[in-house]
């Protein structure tokens, strides 16, 4: 089974504080393009939930009990793996979000982030694209070393990279998915699934978090906000 792409973007959202799940909950309701089909207070319920409902979207507090988020994720990985998750966090988390770096997260948003950025980073998940809450960009960025120390590094791991690939990069950064990215180079969506095989091979990056992260620390999507 797949998840069904017709109609409503469908999203189950996990929050094991109710007060958060309802705020959320209101905020994607405002947006009728979207519908939230099932909502859990812990990990090991969004998981079955996801089971169930077979979203587009797992929208994760990363810090929950019965699994916390990255549990959770990566068991919506395994189990349903079309389905895209993404971490809610604050800023009083940075170990799980540095552990969420290499479990195939698709996006990080701010519990305190502007509500126009929940929607915007949902819809390019549910398209395939990864999307960083610029401040929480800004913090991994920190946490992997500072942006000051890392901006020649990374520079230097894109320099084997082609303009064009560059130019691919850089809107992976921006939150783009495929198709839009696409769209925005006149490219074939293949052509474009083939050139961030090419780039995650290149830089020895393993999603399109990773590879995201590395064009803010390269300069190449200057975080704001």
């Amino acid at each position: 089974m797949t998840a069904d792409h017709e109609g409503p973007l469908r999203v189950v959202l996990a929050d094991d504080e109710a007060m958060v799940r309802a705020g959320v909950r209101a905020i994607l309701a405002a947006d009728p393009g979207i519908e939230v089909v099932g909502e859990a207070g812990d990990g090991r319920a969004a998981v079955e939930l996801v089971r169930a409902h077979r979203p587009r979207v797992a929208l994760l507090d990363i810090r929950m009990p019965r699994w916390d988020g990255l549990g959770a994720a990566g068991e919506i990985r395994r189990l349903v793996p079309e389905t895209a998750t993404v971490m809610l966090t604050t800023f009083g988390e940075d170990d799980l979000i540095a552990r969420a770096l290499g479990h195939g997260v698709s996006g990080f948003l701010l519990k305190s982030g502007d509500p126009r950025e929940l929607l915007t980073g949902i819809r390019a998940v549910a398209d395939g694209g990864a999307y960083l809450s610029p401040r929480v960009a800004r913090r991994v960025i920190e946490l992997s070393g500072g942006r000051m120390a890392r901006t020649p590094y990374a520079r230097d791991r894109l320099a084997g990279l082609t303009d064009r690939e560059r130019e691919v990069l850089a809107l992976v950064g921006a939150g783009l998915s495929n198709a839009e990215i696409g769209r925005r180079l006149h490219l074939v969506e293949g052509t474009v699934k083939s050139y961030l095989t090419s780039i995650f091979t290149r830089l020895d990056v393993r999603n399109r978090v990773q590879a995201a992260i590395l064009a803010y620390e390269a300069g190449l999507v200057p975080p704001t906000g």
